[in-house]
């Protein structure tokens, strides 16, 4: 019996310092984790994105499908819409025993303000134009959600802002709203 170990192939001693590793990991990422939202959350997540994807589903209807070889304006919203029903009612389904989600706590808040933040952007887009609006969201999303920098947050969205109205004004010359 030999002495050396074939390469690639860990020793005895690798393997239990790896396994403890492993397991304190584990430990300390339960330890962390918020409670488990239960089954009435799951239901609840469930008829919520269902009733958004039918309403979805009926709005896109109302901008016209078009044909798979000519696509209306309402085609990729109905099937995105056609998707987030399809895994609502899984979600019903099947979902209700599932213990991978979380209670809500003060920081599932930010996942609102980002949703309001979005919403706002689309409310201010046809009115201010692109630039704005989408300057104002970097800076909301990196300094008071994301907690950057001043600096980072400043220098972050205005190059973000230029190349999106690089890839979009002036390259594919699609005529979004804009003051510039």
């Amino acid at each position: 019996m030999s002495t050396t170990s074939e390469p690639g192939r860990p020793q005895a001693a690798e393997v239990d310092v790896l396994e403890e590793l492993k397991a304190e990991l584990a430990q300390d990422l339960e330890e962390d984790r918020p409670p488990h939202a239960g089954p009435l959350a799951q239901v609840a997540a469930g008829v919520a994105t269902l009733a958004l994807g039918v309403a979805g589903m009926g709005l896109s209807l109302g901008y016209g499908l078009g044909s798979l070889t000519e696509p209306g304006p309402g085609l990729w919203p109905f099937a995105v819409a056609v998707a987030v029903t399809a895994l609502s009612v899984a979600q019903l389904a099947f979902g209700r025993r599932a213990e991978d989600t979380e209670q809500f706590t003060r920081s599932s808040a930010l996942t609102g303000l980002g949703v309001l933040s979005l919403v706002g952007l689309a409310a201010l887009l046809p009115v201010i134009g692109f630039e704005v609006p989408s300057l104002v969201l970097m800076v909301v999303w990196l300094r008071f959600l994301g907690g950057e920098s001043w600096r980072m947050t400043a220098v972050v969205s205005v190059v973000t802002v230029a190349v999106f109205y690089a890839l979009f004004v002036l390259a594919l010359s699609i005529p979004l709203p804009r003051l510039i």
